[in-house]
């Protein structure tokens, strides 16, 4: 089947956040909108079926999530990642953010602190310090064109970071994205481990936001952090869902992975009484990943095509910008501090003058100024519109 990502679906007057907030968020309507993460593209037809189904029953009563989309869950967890994972470990979020924000509150107390890799997604920091916690940063290094984590640096922040005359540790949780956003990092196997290593040293509670984890472009592979060892999945909180991949996110319907049931419950009672999920999100989410596997190949091909647009067109049209090479996602990290601007110079310079509409690098936290992130998940023709009105820009600043 053919998912049609060519066409261009008009999105405007559906309320959609990217489509519909560009004047008041970017002060104009002629932007071009790259932004919020979700896709242009359409849901998988056995998604849009299924949910005409359930529609079509006249009574959207209080709903629990049936086993069957338990049984999905586990079953695209074991034939994508090789992970083997139990029922009784999945407990159902309203969206990945919000899974952030219960799982500072299950597992700091206010003044504790948390480590975040800038730059890094901004919720991050913002859930840490809605909690009432400390963001602690450990910057990703951007060494040869790709990004890699200061394990040293880490190591050394969680030996310092005690209170005295205990020692006990300050830091009580890492929040690692896992396909990395915004930098497109696929974390392998032997880095994980390393990150892995020195959080089980330190008592750290780690909380893997592996939302991206089935974007992956060709040559890279999604290791899910919990699948390293028994030890380090004791200490572990995995988030994810379904909603990137297959443009659910309106759904708010999301899943923690947590294998230790002491920290299960810590979660759980966390959230407050304001559980996951919805209805529409459950159907959605079982029909994404018992039929969505023939939709992800071809997600996948078509990404990876508009990469490789995105970045050959940046190499010739676009001097003073350098995208980094991605590996998974579909966000594209631009390097544009070849162009010479202030961080405030470059804000205006994208929406005023390329009539663009991104995340300033700079909302990513230290080691993003001078960045944009563009958001590849669109028809290719946007791509190369995004590429055109970015290619006048930089020409005008010359003349």
């Amino acid at each position: 089947m053919h998912h049609g990502f060519d066409s261009v679906i008009e999105r405007r007057h559906t309320h959609s956040s990217k489509w519909g907030m560009t004047k008041a968020l970017f002060g104009r309507d002629d932007v071009l909108p790259m932004w919020v993460a979700d896709t242009d593209f359409p849901a998988p037809e056995p998604v849009v079926r299924a949910l005409r189904e359930r529609i079509e029953h006249p009574i959207y009563g209080y709903t629990y999530p049936p086993a069957s989309l338990c049984e999905a869950i586990i079953d695209w967890h074991a034939r994508h990642w090789g992970w083997q994972i139990e029922r009784e470990w999945i407990v159902f979020t309203a969206g990945v953010v919000n899974g952030l924000h219960t799982a500072v509150r299950a597992v700091a107390r206010p003044g504790d602190e948390v480590v975040i890799q800038p730059p890094v997604y901004y919720p991050f920091s913002a859930a840490v310090r809605h909690g009432g916690c400390q963001v602690v940063h450990n910057q990703l290094i951007l060494d040869g064109g790709r990004y890699r984590m200061d394990i040293d640096a880490l190591r050394s922040l969680f030996a310092r970071r005690t209170t005295f005359p205990a020692r006990t540790p300050r830091i009580k949780m890492l929040i690692l994205c896992s396909p990395h956003n915004p930098v497109g990092r696929v974390w392998t196997p032997a880095e994980l481990a390393a990150l892995a290593e020195v959080c089980l040293e330190y008592g750290v509670v780690l909380v893997s936001d592996e939302i991206h984890g089935d974007l992956t472009l060709p040559g890279h592979h999604h290791t899910p952090t919990a699948k390293l060892s028994e030890e380090i999945a004791q200490q572990t909180i995995t988030l994810n869902a379904a909603s990137k991949t297959f443009n659910l996110a309106g759904l708010a319907t999301s899943y923690a992975v947590i294998p230790e049931a002491g920290l299960r419950r810590r979660f759980q009672e966390a959230q407050l009484g304001a559980g996951g999920g919805n209805m529409l999100g459950y159907v959605a989410t079982e029909a994404a990943y018992r039929e969505g596997d023939p939709y992800l190949a071809q997600l996948r091909s078509y990404l990876q095509g508009n990469f490789e647009l995105f970045r050959e067109g940046a190499r010739a049209r676009l001097p003073g910008v350098e995208v980094v090479q991605p590996e998974g996602t579909y966000l594209a990290w631009a390097d544009m501090r070849g162009l010479g601007m202030s961080v405030e110079r470059l804000e205006t310079f994208i929406r005023n003058e390329a009539r663009l509409a991104l995340d300033d690098g700079y909302a990513f936290g230290p080691g993003g100024e001078g960045f944009q992130r563009f958001n590849l998940g669109c028809p290719r023709s946007v791509v190369e519109e995004a590429l055109r009105r970015l290619e006048g820009a930089i020409r005008g600043l010359g003349s």
